[in-house]
């Protein structure tokens, strides 16, 4: 692969966003995040961490001293990342759930007492100038971590989530996690159409 500093990338500002299981991300690049995904709003400088852990297990044999073989045995997929606005939004993605009810006199939030595992869909969407987009999307997943939340005269409430992907549904057709952008590598456009012109036998 050539050296290429055009794909080199910063996330300079992104956004997370939340939805039922399965929920599908935008069609394209031009359409925005629709209802039911839900933005979080502002999240701490840290941004988002991805974190993707492989289990392998050896098998070993009489006849050598190396393993013969390695065979996945687990794998973990998650984000964490820090959220600074307290809502109805954020409050229940926290703390698992509860009922949230609003009125005349303000908002209520009752954590409840035998939390259920809630299915979340997760977006997270980062711009690196004004022309190039990212988006990762893990359609099923639950939050596993939360932080330690404090209290405190001068600093934001933070409240840190650690969201872990889950094993879709139909594992033969549906991925994982999808990671997509809005500009296509010059060496896999190539490549694409070097495929195009070998299949019309140009």
């Amino acid at each position: 692969m050539p050296l290429n500093a055009s794909e080199i990338r910063v996330a300079g500002t992104g956004r997370v966003l939340i939805a039922p299981p399965n929920t599908p991300a935008p069609a394209n690049f031009t359409t925005d995040w629709a209802a039911p995904w839900v933005d979080l709003g502002y999240t701490s400088t840290d941004g988002a961490k991805f974190t993707k852990k492989d289990k392998l297990d050896p098998i070993d044999t009489w006849q050598t001293v190396a393993a013969i073989r390695y065979v996945y045995s687990d794998r973990d997929l998650s984000v964490k990342f820090v959220l600074l606005q307290v809502n109805a939004d954020t409050l229940p993605f926290f703390f698992g759930g509860g009922a949230v009810t609003s009125g005349a006199a303000g908002l209520s939030y009752e954590i409840a007492a035998a939390p259920q595992v809630t299915e979340k869909a997760l977006g997270i969407e980062f711009k690196d100038g004004p022309s190039i987009t990212h988006r990762f999307v893990i359609p099923r997943g639950v939050v596993t971590e939360t932080d330690e939340t404090t209290l405190t005269r001068t600093i934001a409430i933070k409240l840190g989530v650690t969201f872990t992907a889950l094993t879709p549904i139909n594992t033969r057709s549906e991925p994982l996690a999808v990671w997509t952008m809005n500009q296509t590598s010059p060496t896999v456009a190539a490549a694409a159409v070097q495929a195009a012109s070998v299949g019309s036998g140009e």
